[in-house]
């Protein structure tokens, strides 16, 4: 084996060597690895005059290190002046050896320096690596417990390592309690074995667990939660912990339950009604039948399929239903349609087909029923039919008594002839002659009187068909008025108008002329014997804005609860003193019912009476 020099193996060794001798530290002997530190052309130069890259700490350390003899250690010191990157920094770890000759004395300094700059380079690395984790199990830490929910730990033995402050309020044990004791403790009598079998079932196998179950709340109530755990993996080994959170779920499971109920109690009143009812989705088809679908149809669901109602219809009439669906469905516009639907039967009935969307957020969904109205119009047909064969019965009736009426005035005008001049030319030997003449003439007036009036009333229901138009109020009232002068003149009557709040009205001419002359004429015929004629007439409107003439007199006033005498039947007379036929105040109640008005009548005896009539506003 070769014998190699001791300064041979120093210089080659990667550590740096140097010795510092004297009391001024001169460099003595200085290795290749010293060399790079303190650069070339050094030897018997002092350290301080050639540092090189050697901290400054340590040359203000040398004179005591060499006074005291103390060896000197520094770690991981910086040995790059003003490193540009930090990739370039050297780390070293420098140690200062005193070292004595033969007798003793100190005589210098031994100077090694070991590179260490991957080490402090991982180090560093690892102090990095370390703040941020401590900066992220903060925010970590943070974010679990000001989370509305529990996160918790467990080993593979079950035990609960960690549970957040949240898990504290929520059940309100003190931070000082067994977790793993008292947890099991606070689930729900008829929920703990499951929980613990799945709990402990997923710890076996190495996954995780998602479960609901039922935990005592601090006030004593059991609330639903949901408890979802994940392994922490790292394999090959198996997992050791498992992370978790609970998150209290007991108003959605109470909110779900009730949709549940609220569903089950639509679907059971959607089968209860005896009509059609289907559902449909955004698209139109149709996703759902209630019972008395498929029992009228004689289809099972399958059957009917998603366009069962529009295969139900009428093959003369599916085309046009199904193209008015499709518009319908594109546009989200109601549906509505009167079909013929068959029956299990093979009879088709009459339906009324109507259809609604529905927007839940964003899903749009039909609800659609089929009504059957088939005996509704057979019913309105068989109504029909007897309405046109009473109409046509009325028509016949008005035209007989008007034939007649009209017919019968020229015998009644030759009667008329005739008692005149039998009256003029004749004289009859009886002491009742001229009360006899007198109850004759009575009657012909009265016999010419009931026919004008019969005509005058067929007249009037004709009249009832003529157009409404706008009239002036005012204008009309002083036509009938004036018409009435002589009467109203010969009774010295006072007549007073107001139609200042309700001057127009939408109505028919005739209509409203005869009802103004009937009302008028009778308050100046039924007028009291003790006072002259006060008769107003003033028209005004209601608090809903409907028009209402008001006739009122100071008359002979009415008995209007006497039964054996009503006001407005027709032939019917309370003063039998007076002459008249009855038939004006049946023609007054006519008119106005016939265009959907009614009229109130408020009556005293020898003081008077008041007709208000409500008009119908036509649409």
């Amino acid at each position: 084996m070769p014998n190699i020099p001791f300064s041979q193996l120093l210089r080659q060794l990667p550590a740096g060597v140097a010795t510092l001798e004297g009391s001024e530290l001169r460099y003595g002997f200085v290795n290749e690895a010293m060399r790079a530190l303190v650069g070339e052309d050094v030897d018997g130069q002092p350290i301080t005059a050639r540092p090189g890259n050697l901290p400054s700490a340590l040359l203000d350390v040398l004179p005591q290190v060499f006074a005291t003899g103390e060896p000197y250690v520094a770690k991981a010191c910086l040995c790059t002046p003003q490193p540009a990157e930090k990739h370039d920094c050297r780390y070293f770890d420098l140690a200062l050896e005193p070292y004595r000759d033969e007798q003793g004395q100190l005589v210098g300094l031994l100077l090694l320096a070991i590179d260490v700059s991957e080490q402090e380079a991982t180090r560093q690395q690892a102090h990095e690596l370390s703040l941020v984790t401590r900066h992220l199990d903060a925010r970590l830490r943070v974010l679990t417990e000001t989370a509305p929910l529990i996160t918790y730990s467990l080993d593979a033995q079950g035990r609960c390592t960690y549970a957040s402050p949240q898990w504290y309020r929520f059940t309100g044990q003190p931070p000082t309690a067994d977790l793993t004791a008292i947890w099991p403790l606070l689930i729900h009598p008829d929920d703990r074995l499951r929980v613990l079998y799945e709990a402990e079932t997923a710890r076996r196998a190495g996954t995780g667990w998602n479960y609901e179950y039922r935990l005592r709340r601090f006030d004593g109530q059991y609330r639903w939660v949901l408890s979802r755990a994940l392994p922490e993996v790292h394999p090959p080994d198996p997992p050791v912990y498992w992370h978790g959170a609970l998150t209290e779920v007991h108003d959605q499971r109470e909110l779900a339950d009730a949709l549940r109920r609220g569903e089950a109690e639509v679907r059971f009143l959607a089968d209860s009604i005896p009509e059609l009812i289907w559902t449909a989705t955004a698209e139109g088809f149709t996703d759902y039948y209630n019972r008395y679908t498929t029992d009228y149809s004689g289809l099972t669901k399958d059957e009917l399929g998603p366009t069962g109602w529009v295969s139900l219809l009428h093959p003369s009439e599916q085309a046009e239903a199904a193209r008015r669906w499709v518009q319908s469905v594109a546009s989200g516009e109601g549906y509505e349609g009167e079909y013929r639907m068959r029956r299990q039967d093979g009879a088709y009935r009459w339906h009324i087909i109507r259809a609604r969307q529905l927007a839940d957020g964003p899903v749009l969904r039909w609800f659609g029923a089929c009504t059957d109205v088939h005996d509704q119009n057979l019913l309105r047909q068989v109504l029909q039919t007897q309405y046109d064969e009473l109409a046509r019965a009325h028509h016949d009736l008005d035209t007989f008594v008007y034939a007649a009426s009209h017919d019968l005035r020229q015998p009644a005008l030759n009667l008329r002839g005739l008692f005149d001049e039998l009256r003029r030319t004749a004289t009859f030997a009886d002491p009742d002659q001229a009360l006899l003449l007198n109850m004759v003439d009575g009657a012909l007036t009265q016999f010419d009187a009931t026919l004008h009036d019969l005509a005058v009333t067929v007249q009037t229901q004709r009249a009832q068909q003529d157009p409404v138009e706008v009239l002036d109020l005012g204008l009309i009232l002083e036509e009938v008025l004036l018409g009435l002068r002589p009467q109203a003149q010969q009774r010295e009557a006072v007549l007073d108008v107001d139609v200042a709040e309700a001057p127009g009205l939408v109505y028919g001419r005739a209509n409203l002329r005869s009802v103004v002359h009937n009302l008028v004429s009778n308050a100046l015929k039924f007028s009291h014997p003790d006072r002259p004629p006060h008769i107003t007439l003033r028209s005004y409107l209601t608090g809903a804005e409907e028009p209402v003439l008001e006739v009122r007199d100071n008359g002979l006033g009415m008995e209007l609860a006497d039964p054996n005498n009503p006001v407005f039947q027709l032939f019917v007379r309370q003063h039998s003193h007076i002459e008249g036929t009855g038939v004006g105040l049946y023609l007054v109640q006519r008119i106005v019912r016939s265009h959907g008005g009614h009229v109130k009548v408020t009556s005293t005896l020898g003081e008077g009476t008041t007709f208000t009539i409500y008009w119908t506003r036509p649409a």
